[in-house]
């Protein structure tokens, strides 16, 4: 088992930045590839980001690539999601996930989510 928390929500004007993070005990971080997905009301929940195992490789939606950063502290068991230049359709709920690889779809363990407000 994996427990992940996130947190760093938030409420932002448009144009603005947010950093999530997300915290992993349990079994070892690093053998899991991690990403960040989002769920808008009435949307099905959508994959964002997502970071292999080592840290080395990187995925990016075509929706949030030159906005979103993704990168994890394999020492601090975290993983963070960098977001600039924030725009209301960036409004979701942000939910960290543990992979079993970097281009798996959908993670194996779940936290609870953060919610990200986008003002225009």
């Amino acid at each position: 088992q994996v427990q992940l928390e996130e947190s760093g929500g938030g409420l932002v004007q448009a144009g603005g930045s947010l950093r999530l993070s997300c915290a992993a005990s349990g079994r070892a971080f690093n053998n899991y590839a991690m990403g960040w997905f989002r769920q808008a009301p009435g949307k099905e929940r959508e994959s964002v980001a997502a970071i292999s195992m080592s840290g080395a490789r990187t995925l990016y939606a075509d929706s949030v690539k030159g906005r979103f950063t993704i990168s994890r502290d394999n020492a601090k068991n975290t993983v963070y999601l960098q977001m600039n230049s924030l725009k209301p359709e960036d409004t979701a709920v942000y939910y960290c996930g543990s992979k079993d690889s970097l281009t798996t779809s959908r993670a194996r363990y779940w936290g609870q989510g953060t919610q990200v407000t986008v003002s225009s």
